[in-house]
């Protein structure tokens, strides 16, 4: 029964009850007020986005779409190596229904999230992007911040004009530096920019915690349906960065060559011998097939050079839907992975994946490699309702070696088909993954009214780092506001001592053609999302 026929009768049930009081006559007595709609407070606190900063009247170009003014999404977050009082984070401002966003906005804090500082970074016209200073582009996207071992933070986005791959279409990949915690930034330096078929996405950077010259700025490009990692690298600390270079190009397991293949989600790790690990999600399509893996890449000098890819495990996720509905999408994290390394050196690895279910719903998986990356263990899930489908986890290992995964899933939504609730919790682990403490961050709350970007969407990522014993995760939530449909905070938690423990579900899962068939259509469908406009 739904929670407005539940209110419903009870109001019939007391009135049913409640005597007499109508008039001599036996009229009936007038009918009970409608319930109130659903109520689903948001935190009260750890506020980190605000109203949009972005001119009234800046449009963000003529692609169309709906604009979700204020509607703050996908959130990335960084800590100083050494000093957990320095934290920055970066989200998409004022999301486009069908791609990117007006601008993109970080917040930095150097008292340890006490206070934020805002800012609006010039990487569109509508974030003050001028053809003078570097930012001459109608929409930005994928925000990313680093912060390295000297507190120099670094902003990165995908910039973007007209409709991807199409004639006339402009991409880029901007960045930014701050060289005093945020109070100003340096001009925007463009890493890499094409027009009309080649595309440039999902980036990521990586301030290197061991060396501060080093910063390492990945992404994919497509060029028609083939993406090859590219890499732009500095060694002066971002003040400027060496021309943009492939360093991947994907081909078929095996050596085959494919119709096409491509990598995304692309993410540089820098391991505790100094190496680097370019962890990617691998997309091929022979003779019409598609298989999707996880991979990576090793370079031992900085990455000047490159090794072979290593193949991590099957990549299979069928997405997250309205249980009620299942024709409302949640745009969710299925297409990328989420990598860590632990000061022991040992590598983790994240994503969500349907294979525990034969296809039924997405877990969150986990992997981990104790030899640098050369090998890696079977794939187990670890979230606590393995009944419900879980989406979009974020990953962070402790200075002591605890381990944090946080995640969303949909154990609490209701048979109410007006809402779609939605639950973060945190797991965390002291014994290397052994067994797993659950905390809830925040819920249920509403993801009903998120911007819909062919799918309800708040992130392809969220954000997760520690302050001391803190886990600090930093989430888009979504509030029943057509005028301000979702805000960015920061939430810190302890880890629930208390909490009931659980091991990991030691599964291997299924790996049939029919589940095969699902990962393939739910990539197919969040690549064309990225790439319409």
């Amino acid at each position: 029964m739904s929670k407005t026929l539940l209110a419903l009768s009870a109001s019939l049930l007391l009135a049913a009850c409640g005597g007499g009081g109508g008039d001599a006559g036996g009229s009936a007595p007038p009918a009970p007020p409608p319930p109130p709609a659903p109520s689903f407070p948001l935190p009260s606190q750890g506020l980190l986005s605000g109203p949009t900063p972005v001119a009234s009247g800046c449009t963000g170009g003529g692609a169309g779409g709906t604009l979700f003014e204020n509607a703050e999404v996908e959130p990335w977050a960084a800590v100083q190596p050494g000093d957990p009082n320095r934290l920055a984070a970066a989200w998409q401002q004022d999301r486009w229904s069908n791609g990117a966003a007006r601008a993109v906005v970080s917040a930095v804090s150097l008292d340890g999230g006490l206070a934020w500082r805002r800012t609006l970074h010039p990487f569109s016209r509508c974030g003050g992007g001028t053809p003078a200073n570097g930012g001459d582009y109608e929409r930005s996207s994928d925000p990313w911040v680093d912060i390295g071992p000297s507190g120099v933070i670094h902003a990165m986005a995908l910039a973007n004009s007209g409709s991807a791959q199409q004639p006339g279409s402009v991409s880029a990949m901007l960045a930014q530096r701050s060289l005093d915690g945020g109070r100003s930034w340096e001009s925007v330096q463009t890493l890499v920019r094409d027009t009309d078929r080649l595309f440039h996405d999902k980036n990521a950077l990586t301030a290197d915690r061991l060396d501060a010259r080093f910063v390492y700025a990945v992404w994919d490009r497509l060029d028609g349906s083939n993406g090859p990692t590219m890499l732009a690298r500095s060694t002066n600390g971002g003040a400027s960065y060496e021309p943009a270079r492939l360093i991947y190009t994907p081909t078929a397991a095996g050596g085959s060559s494919p119709t096409s293949s491509q990598t995304i989600g692309n993410r540089i790790l820098v391991l505790n011998d100094g190496a680097l690990l370019n962890v990617f999600t691998q997309i091929d399509t022979v003779a019409g097939v598609s298989r999707n893996w996880l991979g990576a890449i090793r370079s031992d000098d900085k990455g000047a050079t490159w090794g072979a890819p290593v193949r991590i495990a099957d990549h299979l996720p069928v997405g997250a839907r309205d249980p009620q509905n299942s024709a409302i999408l949640i745009r969710d994290g299925a297409i990328i992975a989420n990598p860590a390394v632990a000061p022991d050196g040992r590598i983790w690895l994240v994503w969500q994946d349907g294979r525990f279910s034969s296809g039924a719903r997405d877990a969150i998986a986990l992997t981990s490699s104790q030899d640098g990356g050369r090998s890696w263990s079977a794939p187990v899930a670890i979230n606590r309702r393995l009944d419900v489908a879980a989406f979009t986890p974020a990953i962070w290992v402790r200075t002591d070696g605890t381990l944090g995964i946080s995640h969303f899933d949909l154990r609490n939504d209701s048979a109410d088909p007006s809402t779609l609730l939605v639950d973060s919790w945190l797991l965390t682990s002291r014994d290397g993954g052994l067994s797993w403490q659950e905390a809830r961050i925040w819920g249920p709350f509403d993801l009903a009214p998120a911007p819909n970007a062919r799918g309800l969407f708040i992130g392809d990522y969220m954000g997760l780092v520690s302050r001391g014993e803190q886990f600090l995760p930093v989430l888009a939530l979504s509030r029943a506001d057509p005028s301000n449909r979702t805000d960015v905070f920061a939430l810190p938690l302890l880890p629930a001592a208390t909490a009931q423990a659980h091991l990991s579900m030691l599964l291997g899962g299924a790996d049939s053609e029919l589940l095969r068939q699902r990962a393939r259509e739910v990539t197919a469908l969040q690549l064309r999302d990225r790439l319409s406009r």
